[in-house]
């Protein structure tokens, strides 16, 4: 690219992502707009916003019609179908963390395919400029370039990849990752095990056992470096496997030389319930989205790829167990990834495995594809978060409680965990479960991060054992040095962290529940996610609905509650235990494990703008559950809300009902 285009020149049409609505309809209809009459911009635009999960079923030049149609300002959804391939528009400005939730690469490639070259925002998201940069899309945090494009300046390419890291300015320039790949990867080796400077977080350590070395990248990494490493796993799941094969096909041809075929993993998980799904019904999308599930599984049969298929398609059957199906990256920790390895998965959760002492973290499909065939893993080498969870927890407060609490630090919310790995360590954490670790590392997307991890321990080894059969053996390096370097230090001392909520629009709105001074009914109640389907979830769901079920109690009129397992072995652990006599005297759905309403993918979503959620979700962005309104809680808080018919913790539902 660079040899062609030293300098580019874009339309002075520049679409501003203002927080008035006025402001972007102005931009839209080619009227001239300042950054001052813009401001302030929009923080926080989501991927659900920019590619809301309707139309994620298109994987080619239709995603140019769809861009930011989910954006909102003021209330309102001043972006429309083709707006932006309409009107000229070639760069979009924004604000703060631009590109947050999900790893969807359908939101840079539908900017892209709509005219977008050119995107500049205060910050990003790592994995959506990763995506953007994948596929030749320009992102830069450079104001100053904003008059120049206006006065039709044509920019010197450098400094459009200023501030960059020398393999993102590659591969930008030449087009993308899978050129980049095609030409410079077919060859790497392996750095092995290095003997490198200490001291080092566990983090480095495993980034270090797995870094390969190629012409433009270290197999030693420091900060801030962009590097390729050797995963041990990588999965995706149905909304990118099309994607992958199309791009994949067209090309290198077919048939194609997968790498290490064997450490690949497939999942159906998102698209279970579509048929029950009001937005894909209501778009007329359920038949799109069975030409993408076959597309996936063709793909599979085709490479003999391992793969987990959804169990909805054999309950007519009576299921007898054999199917082991759920949650991707919840199924990777049951089932896969292992202290030590290096895990990626096409989902902005796949930090869950991280709970394991393993560095799992999230891809897009380019990402992904060019992984398949070449066997390496783009990443930029991050720094280090440690947090500090010290005290125990109040009887009846969840590792979700926490992780409400610490979304909403200001810390956090300017961004100032963007693109960071967070180590969770302290006495609260040694005491906690591998599923309470995994609501941390799990949520570290929420909380803006590359990844989290928890260093393996005697509770690793037990899940290992009593989960997986596994006899796990600790090895000596397997843990932070003494005096590794952090960029900073988060401490929270968990006996001070209350039952938490957050308000609708985003999980950075936390607050105490005690602090909801106004009564806030719901019509809705939904258990489940890869964040909260865990087998301990479901102990803290049972809790509350046996000690309601024992006294006569039902769901409340006019809600409907939700229990969707994560896994299969949830799901087992559940009718061992006998939970569902509980479940199902006080009236809830039970569903079977997958994705769901979380994604705005099955039942548990709204159906209307006025109906209220209470969610155990991990996301709550506008229009990420439905039209209406979402709070995300606990566990224990979802279940004693679904009883009491508004938003209430178990601990106050006990004393509404002793009296």
């Amino acid at each position: 690219m660079a040899a062609f285009a030293t300098a580019l020149r874009f339309s002075p049409q520049i679409l501003y992502l203002s927080q008035s609505p006025a402001v972007v309809t102005k931009a839209l209809q080619a009227q001239k707009v300042s950054l001052t009459e813009a401001s302030p911009l929009r923080d926080d635009v989501s991927t659900d916003e920019i590619t809301p999960i309707a139309i994620l079923t298109h994987f080619d030049d239709k995603l140019g019609r769809f861009p930011h149609t989910g954006f909102t300002a003021g209330g309102e959804a001043p972006i429309h179908r083709d707006a932006i391939r309409n009107s000229g528009v070639e760069v979009i400005v924004a604000g703060k963390r631009y590109g947050k939730g999900s790893s969807r690469e359908h939101s840079p490639a539908a900017e892209k395919l709509a005219g977008v070259r050119l995107v500049i925002a205060e910050s990003f998201e790592r994995i959506y400029r990763q995506n953007a940069d994948n596929i030749g899309l320009i992102t830069s945090t450079d104001f100053g370039l904003i008059p120049r494009i206006e006065a039709g300046e044509a920019i010197a390419w450098d400094e459009l990849v200023a501030g960059r890291d020398a393999l993102a300015a590659a591969i930008l320039r030449d087009g993308g990752l899978l050129r980049f790949g095609e030409a410079r990867l077919r060859e790497v080796s392996s750095a092995g095990v290095p003997s490198r400077r200490t001291p080092r977080t566990l983090f480095e350590k495993i980034v270090a056992r797995h870094a390969l070395a190629t012409e433009l990248t270290s197999a030693d990494p420091s900060q801030g470096d962009g590097a390729f490493v050797r995963a041990d796993w990588r999965f995706i799941h149905e909304y990118y496997t099309g994607m992958a094969a199309h791009m994949l096909h067209a090309t290198f041809g077919r048939p194609l030389e997968l790498k290490d075929p064997g450490s690949i993993v497939v999942f159906e998980d998102h698209t279970s319930y579509v048929e029950e799904s009001p937005a894909h019904v209501r778009g007329g999308l359920v038949p799109s989205v069975h030409r993408m599930v076959q597309a996936q599984r063709d793909f599979a049969r085709e490479y003999h790829l391992r793969m987990h298929q959804t169990l909805t398609e054999v309950e007519a059957a009576q299921d007898d167990g054999t199917n082991v199906a759920g949650i991707s990256h919840a199924m990777m920790a049951e089932r896969y990834a292992l202290p030590g390895q290096l895990v990626v998965g096409t989902d902005s959760h796949t930090p869950h495995c991280g709970a394991l002492g393993c560095v799992a973290f999230g891809v897009g499909t380019t990402d992904m594809a060019n992984a398949f065939v070449t066997g390496a893993v783009r990443m930029t080498m991050p720094q280090s978060l440690r947090v500090v969870l010290d005290g125990r927890l109040q009887v009846g407060v969840t590792a979700k409680d926490v992780v409400l609490h610490l979304l909403a630090q200001p810390l956090i919310r300017s961004g100032g965990g963007v693109g960071k790995v967070f180590e969770f360590t302290g006495r609260a954490i040694e005491h906690m479960s591998t599923d309470e670790r995994a609501t941390f590392t799990n949520m570290t997307a929420e909380l803006g991060g590359f990844t989290g991890i928890v260093a393996p321990d005697a509770e690793t080894v037990r899940f290992l054992r009593e989960r997986r059969g596994i006899d796990f053996r600790l090895e000596d390096w397997m843990r932070s040095d003494p005096d590794a370097t952090y960029v900073g230090t988060i401490r929270v001392d968990c006996a001070d962290v209350p039952a938490m909520v957050a308000s609708p629009g985003d999980p950075g709105n936390g607050l105490p529940l005690s602090d909801v001074k106004q009564v806030v009914r719901i019509d809705i109640a939904y258990g489940g996610s890869c964040t909260a389907g865990k087998r301990e979830d479901f102990d803290h769901y049972h809790a509350v609905l046996r000690w309601a079920a024992d006294r006569g109690l039902r769901v409340a009129p006019g809600v409907e509650l939700f229990l969707q397992f994560g896994t299969t072995a949830v799901r087992d652990h559940c009718i061992a235990a006998g939970y569902l006599d509980a479940f199902e005297r006080v009236g809830a759905r039970i569903l079977q494990p997958s994705c769901g309403a979380c994604g705005n993918c099955g039942p548990g979503g709204s159906t209307r703008p006025d109906q209220v959620t209470v969610s155990a979700i991990n996301r709550n962005f506008p229009g990420r559950g439905g039209p209406g309104s979402v709070w995300l809680a606990s566990p224990p808080t979802v279940a004693a809300s679904a009883i009491a018919g508004e938003l209430m913790s178990f601990e106050d539902l006990r004393h509404r009902f002793s009296n």
